[in-house]
Order: structure tokens, then sequence, then C-alpha cells
């Protein structure tokens, strides 16, 4: 609960910064591994990527999905995805195959409504052509770069160039990491998937602008004192905002994770799982890299920059002069302290057999101390 408590105040003092090797390390394994299935593995795309077809039915009392493919293999059709939406009445089957010519497209549907006990007017078919495919893909590519670029330009504008490059870099690792996890599961690859992936880099950039903007507010003026350096102050703003991107990732977690889990997962509503998986690693990602590496990342843009390192250097001398004069005080302290004891033991000493006295003045010798002319009487 103290720890509770603490976030909540924004009192925390985790050493994000000074502990950024190891995410430096830790992202950068997973993102070779992420790279690694994106080239080796590669993606499941759907048909409105690679083209072919796909058959839609109401579901027949009795079938099951696995019924349904395996109709479609032995009709000679290769089958690339096939999904169960709906649900009582309702249930439909969705199959997708390769690109098929005519004559294979009514040979599926004549096996699917012997086999299934179908009316074959029932199944419902359509086609994508590849080029539309590549047409689609290149409209996301291009969606994607101007997006990056609107991005780099707006924080460009509204804080500085070094954290363009720190947020940028922050979105790319989001990017390469929610699509290393797609490519690993397989779920296809969608218009969904682009959309998902647009939603969840601009989450990520608002997760990395309220960072940024309270690391600007902790570094404003720093250059004119010597109390702390630009990593210190950025490691300041990342724990003051730290409750803040928990409780949003939270927030947003949540319902998506119950459309994936429970939607998709338990409900079977296949339509939205690829939308709800790359929101939900997206949004995990993002806010795991605004706050460990993309302020990390402008720590060690900012600390190249001569004045900074100029700053560096006097806060490090004055913490060591304020170090050494308080070694000397401590030092005289330990002298007074030493000292007294011995004061104390004299004046003990002097007090023994009656009430101490002042030392009285000895008079020099032949002197009787009287005054000047005065006779003795007799």
């Amino acid at each position: 609960m103290g720890l509770v408590r603490r976030l909540y105040r924004g009192d925390t003092k985790i050493d994000f910064i000074g502990s950024r090797k190891r995410w430096y390390i830790a992202s950068g394994v997973i993102t070779i591994a992420c790279l690694a299935l994106i080239i080796f593995k590669s993606f499941n795309f759907g048909i409105e990527f690679s083209g072919g077809n796909s058959f839609t039915f109401t579901k027949p009392p009795g079938a099951t999905l696995e019924q349904a493919e395996r109709v479609v293999q032995d009709a000679g059709a290769e089958v690339q995805t096939a999904q169960q939406v709906g649900g009582g009445g309702q249930t439909k089957f969705v199959l997708k195959t390769a690109a098929l010519n005519i004559d294979e497209t009514v040979k599926v549907k004549e096996a699917l409504s012997k086999e299934l006990k179908v009316d074959v007017n029932d199944v419902t078919d359509s086609a994508v052509s590849s080029s539309w495919g590549g047409h689609v893909t290149k409209q996301a590519l291009i969606a994607l770069a101007a997006f990056l670029v609107l991005v780099s330009i707006y924080i460009w504008i509204r804080f500085e160039q070094k954290m363009a490059i720190s947020a940028i870099l922050a979105l790319l690792h989001d990017l390469v990491l929610t699509a290393g996890v797609y490519s690993l599961i397989g779920f296809e690859v969608t218009p969904s998937t682009v959309i998902g992936l647009l939603t969840i880099l601009g989450f990520s950039l608002y997760d990395t602008v309220v960072v940024f903007d309270k690391v600007e507010e902790n570094t404003r003026g720093i250059l004119g004192g010597t109390r702390t350096d630009y990593a210190e102050a950025a490691n300041l703003a990342v724990n003051q905002t730290l409750m803040r991107s928990i409780n949003t990732s939270l927030i947003s977690l949540l319902p998506v994770g119950g459309l994936l889990f429970v939607g998709a997962g338990l409900l079977g509503v296949g339509t939205l799982k690829d939308l709800a998986l790359v929101l939900f690693v997206g949004l995990a990602a993002g806010a795991y890299s605004s706050l460990f590496l993309a302020t990390p990342w402008l720590v060690d843009l900012k600390e190249r920059e001569p004045r900074y390192v100029a700053l560096k250097q006097r806060v490090l001398a004055k913490r060591a002069a304020v170090a050494k004069t308080g070694a000397v005080e401590s030092a005289e302290s330990l002298a007074d302290a030493v000292a007294e004891p011995e004061v104390a033991t004299a004046g003990a000493g002097a007090g023994r057999g009656g009430a101490s006295r002042p030392p009285q003045r000895r008079r020099p010798a032949g002197k009787t101390g009287r005054p000047s002319g005065s006779k003795r009487k007799r």
C-alpha cells in the first residue's frame, strides 16, 4: 500500500535513466527476435492483400468448421483461413482460399452443397484480385509513412529535434514488436490490422508526449544552476508521470483484453481477433517504450551536447566540494567532542575536597602588599 500511495503522489524514485542499459539490452533482444520472425516466418496475409476467394454460408445443423474446411480442400482449393462468426441461428462459416477461376469456384460451392446439405444459392462467394491487394498494401504503407512524418514535424515544432527523434524511434520499436508478435501467432493480416497499427502508434505517441512535456518542465532553466543535471531531471519526470502512464495503459488494455480473450477466445467472434491482438500488443508496447526507451534515448542524445556535458561537470564538482566541506566539519566536530571530556575531567579534579575556588595571583618576592608609606603599629 505504501508503494501505491507513492505512485499516486509521484514520490517514487525508480532509476529509469541510470538502468537504461538493461532496457536497451532487453529491447534489443526482443527486437532482433521479432525481425527474425518477420523475415523468416512472414505474415498470414488475408485475401484483401494477397488476393483470393471467400465463401460464406450459414452453419448447417450438426456441421463443424473442420468439416467445411475439409470439403473445400477436397474440392481442390487451398484454404488459407476458416472462421466461425456470429452466434445462435445466425452463425456463419467464412472460408478464404487462394485465387480460383470460375470453374473452381463453382466446384467448391457444389461440394459444400452436397456434403454439408446447404443450398448452393445460399453460399456467397467473392473474389479479390492480387492487384487490388497490392494496391491496398501500397496505400497502407503510404498512410503509415505519412503518419510518421506528421508526428515528427509536430514534435519537432512543439518540443525539439532530439525529442522528435526519440519519439519516432519509440514508435518504430512498437511497430516492429507488434508485427513480430503478429507473425509469431499467425493471425490473418487484414485492413483492420492496419487500422489497429495506426491506432496503437497514436496511443504510444500520446504517452510519450506526456512524459516529454514533464521533462521539458523539469529541465527549463537547468543550465543556469548546479543542483541537478539533465539525466536526473528527466528521471524525475518519468517518476512523476509513472502513475498516469500506468492508469492510461490499464484503462486501455482492459477493454481490448476483453475483446481479445472473451470476444475472440471464448465467444469465437473470429472477425475481432485480428484487430484485438494488434491493439493489445501495441498498447502494452507503447506504454513500455514511453517509460523505458523514449526518455533514456532523449537523455543520451542531449548529454552529447557540450553545454549539458559542462552542466554535469559543474554539478559533480559542486557535490564534491560540498562533500569535502562536510567531511572537514565532521572532523572538527569530532575533535571538539574529544576535547570536551578533558576539560570536564580537569574541572572535576579542582573541585575535590570542597568547592572550587578561582586561582590566586602570586605576589612578587619581597613585597608585603601594604600601601607605600604606611607604618606598622606596635
